[in-house]
């Protein structure tokens, strides 16, 4: 009799032992190496070894934990590196990639709170070359719509929606943290339809006074793609797969008001002593990938480009026409080697400034011309 009091009581106390809540964290990063040639960079030809081009060089760490009741907690933060220097990327950030952490449900979806990613790089960028399988030199001119994520936004709300029936929808909110509410704040929204082989995106952003602050929502130590008085970014995409092979198209719309630099090539002044009111760029992306083995894809590119450059002496045409072609093989699930190249030509109006002159994303320096070729072969691996 005591035996099966003492098993009734060793019973109880086991089921009133409290289920825990499951959670889970992941180690994972991405390193990207490779060899850089620069037929014009300003002075002469160029060779390079650089880090993080078809995808940036970085590790992270990302988890969750349950709740309860369908809710579960979330964080991810992101670190950004040169693999040549080992220095921090983003401008010098430790977790300058993402750093957030928030509330997710199946039925309600996600608010995360941090520095994350916005709408166009969510939702529009995937539609691109350069924001899909392409990479840093497939991006369009000066990264002028952020679907490369040149930057990221800071002290930012983050709503993400569950997907109903192939589509979902989200948006963000950035906070100056300063006592102007509205400088350096930024706000986006975007949307994704997927079915099939099909897939449809399109996204807004709008900046204001973006990277004037060190604090707002957009930074201003190298993490910008124009310091300006207001970005204003919209698109839309759709890629559709078929088989072995995938084909794209993108327009997006850039209007940035009195930019006075850009991050990639610096000031922007007219020679002639006029005052520059607003650049702004229409872009316009075709791109075609093709699998021939699962292990070997061939994928181009190809973005035309008119900017209308508003000054007080008139408005000028410049345009330009950005190629790529490039060539991936896996060695393995994880590890994968690639060549591709990328080529500018810069046509119409001179504006007497350094838009004058190519410049791909990714290369040495400017050219001294009005064409630029890039050419890289790299090594990638994931953890």
């Amino acid at each position: 009799m005591q035996k099966i009091k003492l098993l009734a009581s060793a019973l109880t106390m086991t089921l009133s032992v409290p289920v825990f809540a499951q959670n889970s964290v992941t180690l994972y990063g991405v390193i990207d190496e490779g060899l850089v040639y620069t037929n014009n960079a300003g002075t002469g030809h160029a060779y390079q070894l650089e880090s993080g081009y078809v995808q940036g060089s970085r590790w992270g760490l990302k988890g969750s934990e349950d709740l309860g009741g369908g809710l579960k907690a979330v964080f991810q933060l992101e670190n950004g590196f040169d693999l040549n220097t080992g220095k921090l990327g983003q401008g010098s950030l430790e977790f300058g990639r993402q750093a957030y952490v928030g509330l997710a449900q199946d039925t309600y979806g996600t608010v995360a709170l941090g520095r994350q990613y916005d709408s166009l790089v969510d939702y529009l960028a995937q539609t691109t070359a350069n924001g899909n399988w392409a990479g840093y030199l497939f991006s369009h001119p000066y990264d002028n719509d952020n679907t490369d994520n040149t930057f990221r936004v800071n002290n930012t709300v983050k709503y993400t929606s569950p997907t109903f029936a192939g589509f979902q929808f989200g948006g963000t909110y950035s906070f100056s943290n300063a006592t102007n509410f509205a400088n350096n704040r930024q706000y986006s929204v975007g949307a994704q339809y997927a079915t099939g082989g099909l897939l449809l995106a399109a996204a807004y952003l709008q900046a204001n006074n973006p990277s004037s602050t060190a604090s707002g929502a957009i930074n201003n130590g190298g993490d910008e793609n124009f310091v300006a008085t207001r970005l204003r970014v919209f698109g839309a995409g759709v890629n559709y797969t078929f088989g072995s092979a995938t084909l794209g198209f993108v327009y997006t719309n850039t209007d940035v008001d009195q930019p006075l630099s850009s991050g990639y090539v610096g000031t922007i002044t007219p020679a002639n002593g006029a005052t520059l009111s607003s650049l702004k760029f229409n872009n316009f992306e075709v791109n075609a990938k093709y699998q021939f083995t699962p292990a070997f894809y061939v994928g181009a590119e190809y973005t035309y480009t008119r900017t209308s450059f508003n000054a007080t002496s008139g408005t000028l045409h410049p345009n330009y026409q950005s190629a790529g072609l490039m060539a991936d093989y896996n060695l393995s699930k994880r590890t994968d080697v690639y060549a591709q190249g990328a080529y500018q030509h810069v046509g119409g109006d001179e504006t007497g400034t350094v838009l004058d002159e190519a410049y791909v994303p990714g290369a040495a320096s400017t050219s001294s011309t009005r064409s630029q070729l890039v050419l890289r072969v790299g090594l990638r691996h994931k953890f």
